[in-house]
């Protein structure tokens, strides 16, 4: 009886929607189809028992309602409602017979079949909220899922769990705030799982919170525009992903993470083949990063970072670790690439408060092109000895310590090549072995802004270092200001730099390997406890530098005039020389003879500008006035008002250098 009046009434709905522009709803339990009045005239009566519509065969037993009303769905649409504890499926009738849903409670099962290249790409949009509740998905073929007001709690796994192995469009849908919970102690890799690759748009909010592995999962690429992504807990990484993340526009907010804050990373060599694969690129957008566990990575990439633009924000405040694996000493970093790091432009502000924490790490080269970083570390060294790990606290002679064993807060770091074509970088470190930028290999300033202000070296490189243009300011107030275990080459540009007391210098190459300084241009202004001098090697040392030792202290303006009375150049100090270990004549802390440091309370300056001229003759000046365009106590232009008092004569200025003040002894680094 109950077939035959469904077969009656579908063919009397058939007659009114003829005339009408409506839609037959096809009903079984919680899951609906939509069919229009072109799709209901191919629907065939099979039999007693069987409707079929577009090749969508129901059971008449299975069917609980057919209802016509004027609420039809948009081809390639299917509607997830939730409430409470049920949810609602609603499919298109040009979809139904790919679709097949599976409703339990708050519990949705898609399995998603051969949608046809005629038939296009399907939309699931997800409305409405649950406090037990998911949205699974499988299949082969791409797909859009629209978050339109979402709040969905499962207590038993991810609230998004989609396996179909494919491109997902997850459209965050403008106007709306939508937020995923997770269950604790499950087996999900995520709070939103994704086995294929996942592009998020949409100019609407998500929020996260995952309590038992990472807040997004994506087993391929995550890209995303427009929209906010919160991730507010994880106990593991906030975003993690493999091949490569590329971020063109929007918010990603990242706190309260268990390990690292975005990691991006590749399975193996073979997969590393794959282009971008294990690289984080940044094109726009603005991303706040926040990672406080154990040498945990704010930013972290099996391969390359490159940042084009946006804003950055990165902090990190876990201490160090003893890696048991690598058998090496680990900070936390901001910033880290197993390869290289490239700066095309954009804003990064990176701090780190942790013991051995760094701004920027990266296994192989950073080149920095544009944009302005700024960094920030607070930390101390870390020591591992004698089976102990020394978390700010080794109070032995870390000189003794092999590298791998310890660990130092740095600015950036790199172990490959370090360039710097343009932009700006302002660093400061004031923990214990606090160091501002490190290469292990070939470090070169072409251009740019910088500024460190460091308790270990200022700028240091393992390898030469070529200072090309660029404007330079570095205060380094226990060690030295420009460092160079190679040679160190400067040819252009403009650098103050300050050295700590001592031995410790204000420019440092490493004459105990027969490494020299070479000055060939730029104007160089370098103060410190001593200096290394400039090679004797004129056609390597073409512009003439003077070496000035004697008492100069905070506020004192130096004067450089020629022969005519002209100004040469003024410099005021703005801040007096300490640290250090402090000398005498000629020697310093373990100086050779007529190589060494001053004597304890004076500053050895060497200077060297465009405008000296060898063989002509100088004479030099302290407590002197002047006024002009002031770059970190360097005035441009000066106009001298007072020369002050006589600090030396240069009857002919030598090559590649001459000394002069009251306590002459060499200038050279011990």
């Amino acid at each position: 009886m109950r077939r035959n009046i469904i077969l009656f009434s579908t063919l009397a709905l058939v007659a009114v929607l003829a005339v009408a522009d409506q839609a037959m709803w096809v009903c079984v339990g919680n899951v609906k189809a939509a069919f229009t009045t072109a799709q209901l005239s191919e629907m065939p009566l099979t039999d007693a028992s069987t409707l079929s519509v577009l090749g969508n065969d129901y059971s008449i037993t299975e069917i609980d309602s057919i209802v016509v009303n004027d609420n039809s769905l948009a081809d390639n649409t299917v509607l997830v409602t939730y409430n409470g504890n049920e949810a609602e499926v609603q499919i298109a009738g040009n979809i139904a017979r790919y679709i097949t849903a599976t409703v339990a409670g708050a519990h949705v099962s898609i399995i998603q079949g051969d949608v046809s290249d005629e038939t296009g790409e399907v939309t699931y949009t997800l409305s409405g909220s649950s406090t037990d509740g998911e949205f699974y998905m499988e299949g082969s073929y791409k797909a859009t899922v629209e978050l339109n007001g979402l709040t969905l709690t499962n207590p038993a796994g991810a609230p998004i769990n989609i396996q179909n192995g494919k491109r997902i469009d997850v459209s965050v849908k403008k106007g709306t705030v939508n937020t995923l919970t997770d269950c604790a102690g499950g087996e999900q890799k995520g709070c939103f799982v994704n086995k294929g690759h996942t592009e998020f748009k949409g100019k609407g909010e998500l929020n996260v919170y995952a309590n038992t592995a990472h807040g997004i999962w994506s087993k391929e690429y995550i890209e995303m525009k427009n929209c906010t992504i919160n991730v507010l807990s994880a106990v593991k990484d906030g975003v993690n992903c493999n091949q490569y993340l590329l971020m063109e526009s929007g918010t990603l907010n990242v706190s309260g993470v268990g390990d690292d804050g975005i990691q991006v990373s590749f399975k193996d060599d073979t997969d590393r083949e794959a282009e971008d694969t294990g690289t984080i690129t940044i094109v726009d957008g603005t991303i706040n990063v926040t990672a406080t566990a154990t040498a945990a990575k704010a930013i972290k990439a099996d391969w390359d970072v490159l940042i084009q633009g946006g804003t950055i924000t990165a902090s990190t405040a876990g201490t160090g670790e003893w890696d048991e694996t690598d058998l090496k000493t680990k900070g936390a970093t901001c910033i880290s690439a197993d390869n290289n790091v490239q700066i095309d432009g954009g804003t990064l502000s990176l701090t780190s408060t942790g013991n051995a924490g760094k701004g920027i790490s990266c296994d192989n080269e950073f080149i920095m092109n544009d944009g302005s970083l700024t960094i920030s570390t607070s930390g101390n060294m870390i020591v591992y000895s004698g089976g102990t790990l020394y978390d700010g606290n080794y109070t032995g002679d870390t000189d003794r310590i092999d590298s791998d064993y310890k660990s130092s807060p740095k600015g950036i770091k790199a172990d490959g090549n370090l360039t710097v074509n343009g932009g700006t970088i302002s660093v400061t470190t004031t923990g214990t072995g606090g160091e501002g930028i490190e290469s292990k290999a070939l470090l070169t300033i072409n251009n740019g802004d910088i500024t460190c202000n460091t308790y270990d070296d200022g700028i240091n490189s393992k390898g030469d270092m070529n200072i090309n243009g660029g404007k330079i300011f570095i205060v380094a107030t226990n060690n030295d200001g420009l460092d160079a275990n190679g040679n160190l080459y400067i040819n252009g540009g403009t650098s103050v730099v300050y050295g700590a007391g001592g031995p410790e210098c204000g420019i440092d190459a490493n004459e105990e390997d027969q490494k020299h300084l070479y000055i060939t241009g730029g104007t160089v202004i370098g103060l410190g406890g001593g200096t290394s001098n400039p090679y004797s090697n004129t056609s390597l040392t073409i512009q003439p530098a003077i070496i000035y030792k004697g008492a100069l202290s905070n506020g004192t303006t130096l004067i450089l005039n020629d022969a005519s009375g002209n100004n040469v150049l003024a410099f005021t100090m703005t801040r007096s020389i300490s640290g250090g270990q402090g000398g005498g004549p000629g020697g310093g802390w373990f100086a050779p003879p007529g190589q060494g440091g001053n004597q304890s309370g004076s500053v050895t300056m060497l200077i060297s500008t465009p405008a000296l001229t060898r063989g002509s003759s100088y004479s030099l000046y302290t407590g002197g006035t002047a006024t002009g365009d002031d770059f970190n106590g360097l005035i441009l232009g000066a106009s001298v008002t007072s020369n002050g008092t006589s600090a030396g004569n240069i009857s002919g200025l030598s090559s590649p250098y001459t000394s002069v003040g009251s306590q002459q002894g060499g200038g050279g680094r011990w």
